[in-house]
């Protein structure tokens, strides 16, 4: 049986409902611990992707996941958004974002292929599309709660929400769905397969390096929509094409920092100050 987080108990972790408000919500906090501090973080692996096989090798940091797919029940719901059947939710403990989501498949046949590898099934792929959508909508909802009241365009829907007597209809405000990015890198740090649902700010503590910035902000991340990926892709051959090693371009404006990491994360924070207020 189905069993869901004590966070979403009440609450349906699927797509979001419409505007249309028969009454006025109570303000919910269902991520109020997503973004609680987090350990220290790992490092990504720069090179290609592994031959394909069925399996990887068991033990060690890099099947560090496996234990919230075998387990999700164990754990709070600061740590394990939500759980069913066929797939579990997650915070990323290592934020590259301010808000990091992980979805974990628990197909026992492809939790441990390389997503190139796995994503050739398509009715696995479907199913895993289709669960990105459902968390998109919930991560989407939480940055309107985080910042929302900062937003320009959400300006005229956060009145509304404060209206008396309640609207029958709330304006459609920002679309922060178009905030969110998912996908996975083209050489996973970790053995099991996991989607990325991601805020696009990269503006983390967690975010220390090149290859923490790179791996997120070139073609080694790979959009969930661009699957199935074509034999001659050449994100298929990470290594060989370099992403990692490249220079730091915001993915925002556009501009090239060169090898300089300190003034790319200064940046950041402006862009990210901005972005909000957008």
């Amino acid at each position: 049986m189905s069993r869901k987080s004590p966070a979403f108990e009440g609450e349906n972790p699927g797509p979001m409902a419409s505007n249309t408000l028969p009454e006025k919500p109570e303000k919910r906090d269902a991520f109020s611990e997503l973004l609680s501090p987090k350990n220290k973080q790992q490092k990504h692996a720069d090179d290609g992707p592994s031959k394909k096989s069925s399996k990887r090798a068991i033990g060690g940091v890099r099947d560090g996941l496996g234990v919230y797919i075998a387990k999700p029940e164990s754990f709070p719901p600061n740590v394990v958004v939500y759980h069913n059947d066929d797939f579990v939710a997650i915070h990323d403990m290592f934020p590259k974002s301010t808000l990091h989501l992980l979805l974990l498949p628990r197909d026992p046949l492809k939790t441990r292929l390389h997503p190139f590898d796995a994503f050739e099934d398509p009715e696995f792929l479907r199913k895993v599309k289709a669960e990105v959508k459902k968390l998109r909508t919930l991560a989407a909802g939480e940055l309107r709660r985080k910042y929302g009241k900062d937003s320009a365009q959400d300006k005229e829907r956060q009145e509304a929400l404060d209206a008396e007597p309640p609207l029958d209809e709330l304006p459609r405000g920002r679309d922060w769905e178009q905030e969110i990015m998912c996908g996975i890198h083209a050489h996973p740090s970790m053995n099991h397969l996991h989607v990325h649902v991601m805020s696009v700010d990269r503006y983390s503590g967690r975010l220390k390096h090149r290859k923490h910035y790179n791996s997120f902000s070139t073609p080694f991340f790979v959009n969930i929509e661009d699957f199935p990926l074509a034999e001659d892709d050449v994100r298929r051959h990470p290594g060989r094409e370099g992403y990692l090693q490249r220079d730091f371009i915001c993915w925002r404006c556009g501009e090239d920092f060169g090898n300089k990491f300190t003034s790319l994360k200064e940046h950041l924070e402006k862009e990210f100050n901005e972005w909000k207020r957008v």
